[in-house]
């Protein structure tokens, strides 16, 4: 990433890797039409959409991107995640394979509704 920080989600991915770059359009594109009303950001270094609180956030790193939904909405999406290496808010999915483009959906349509619906907090 340079020495300036992107102020919107469009910049950030304009200045993440260039093997990164088709990965994150892909992410935000399914992150937005989950959450179309959300607010955009740039929280900590890292693309969010809010909508009262953090719904989501994303990071570019050299080989791969970081999809953030929470611990909890990780947790229930364990066997879907088999095979992709997860931390304790995070997954990570590899430029060199492609998106799983559903399960995404899957998981931010199911942590958007925990938000909406449990006004689930962002980081436990």
């Amino acid at each position: 990433m340079p020495a300036t920080k992107p102020a919107t989600i469009k910049a950030y991915i304009a200045a993440a890797p260039k093997e990164g770059q088709k990965h994150l359009k892909e992410l935000y594109d399914i992150l937005k039409k989950v959450a179309p009303k959300a607010r955009e950001g740039i929280k900590w270094g890292s693309p969010v959409f809010e909508e009262n609180r953090i719904l989501f956030a994303f990071t570019a790193f050299k080989k791969h991107v970081n999809f953030m939904p929470t611990g909890p909405t990780l947790q229930e999406f364990k066997k879907e995640l088999e095979g992709f290496k997860c931390g304790k808010d995070t997954v990570q999915f590899p430029y060199d394979r492609p998106l799983p483009k559903a399960l995404i959906k899957q998981i931010a349509q199911y942590r958007a509704h925990d938000v909406r619906e449990n006004d689930a907090k962002w980081m436990y």
